[in-house]
């Protein structure tokens, strides 16, 4: 497995991302933005792309603050990712720097693109779609659904799929189900798949044991839900990934 600081910038920021890939797939291929949670680029975000590196996917996990910043704590965290999302057309530009910088890489086929995200992470993901960026599919684990221009929901050229848990105190069913409506007034190929008895942050086991309320990992939700981040996978880039 090769992991490697790849270093790009939107119009104000320079970004330090971490490129994983492995030296089994030759010629260009499939390349995923991942968009990590709002502690920025950790220890799940890691291994999320090596499992998909391992499968022959070209895989840069996105700098959301800068420098490659993170965050030790939820407070500081919620911080960053307010002060981020304060203004949505400098919150979409750094992701658009995220993709940009992926798809002029050598080892990647840029009509091959995907986008996917945790947490916050899930919502930039669908924040960048909504800017009808070149993306085959984006995909959002437990990611806020809410945006300041839901009307841009009709820009997306991507296949989409949304991952939520049922008992997200976060992000609520009622918020959920907006998200379902403005996405049936657009001609998009979207999809949302809820997971019973699952809450926020479901997908990542570094909360076993961490105390942190509304937060809480949920193993069939974790595994259903990255079986179908393959499923929609293998449909937009027409590979086989399993």
């Amino acid at each position: 497995m090769n992991k490697t600081i790849l270093r790009y910038r939107d119009s104000v920021t320079a970004l330090q991302g971490i490129l994983v890939s492995t030296d089994a797939a030759s010629g260009k291929r499939p390349g995923v933005i991942l968009f990590p949670d709002a502690r920025g680029i950790g220890t799940h975000s890691i291994a999320c792309a090596e499992r998909l590196a391992a499968l022959g996917l070209v895989v840069l996990v996105a700098d959301l603050y800068g420098e490659g910043r993170t965050a030790p704590d939820v407070p500081q965290a919620r911080e960053l990712m307010n002060g981020l999302r304060a203004d949505t057309a400098r919150w979409r530009e750094r992701a658009e720097a995220a993709r940009k910088a992926l798809a002029q890489h050598d080892a990647v086929d840029p009509s091959r693109l995907a986008a996917i995200g945790y947490c916050f992470g899930g919502t930039t993901a669908l924040e960048l779609a909504r800017t009808g960026a070149a993306l085959a599919a984006v995909v959002a684990f437990h990611g806020g659904l809410t945006s300041e221009r839901p009307e841009d929901a009709a820009n997306i050229k991507a296949k989409v799929l949304v991952c939520h848990g049922a008992a997200d105190s976060l992000v609520t069913m009622a918020q959920l189900a907006a998200f379902e409506q403005q996405m049936g007034r657009t001609g998009v190929d979207w999809q949302v798949h809820v997971y019973g008895g699952a809450a926020h942050g479901f997908t990542n086991p570094e909360l076993i044991g961490a105390g942190l309320p509304d937060l809480a990992y949920h193993e069939a939700a974790d595994r259903r839900s990255w079986a179908a981040l393959l499923g929609l996978l293998e449909d937009a880039f027409a590979v086989s990934l399993r």
